[in-house]
C-alpha cells in the first residue's frame, strides 16, 4: 500500500491513509471533538491562523485543522489517488 500525500495548505500535506473522516466545524458534536482533543493534545492545526474550514479525523485520535473545504480536500485526493490499471 503506497502512502498518499495529500497537500492541505500552506505547504501542509496529509497521510490519507490514515484519515477516518473530515467534517465541516460547525456542528456541536464537531466543537467538543476539537475542544477534547485540545485538551488531550492531539490536535494539529494547520490553518496558520485562517479560519477553520475542515475538521479532519485520523485513526490515531489526532484530530487535524484545516483552513480548506473537505470538498477541496477531496478533490485534491481524487487527483493524487492512484488509477487502477486497465485490464488491457
Amino acid at each position: 500500500m503506497a502512502i498518499e500525500l495529500v497537500h492541505v495548505g500552506f505547504n501542509n500535506v496529509i497521510v490519507m491513509n490514515r484519515v477516518i473522516a473530515m467534517a465541516s466545524p460547525n456542528s456541536a458534536p464537531t466543537k467538543r471533538t476539537i475542544q477534547e482533543s485540545r485538551t488531550k493534545g492531539l490536535l494539529i492545526d494547520m490553518t496558520n491562523g485562517r479560519k477553520t474550514k475542515a475538521v479532519i479525523l485520523t485513526d490515531s485520535g489526532h484530530v487535524i485543522l484545516s483552513a480548506l473545504t473537505p470538498e477541496t480536500i477531496a478533490g485534491r485526493y481524487r487527483q493524487v489517488e492512484p488509477q487502477e490499471p486497465s485490464g488491457r
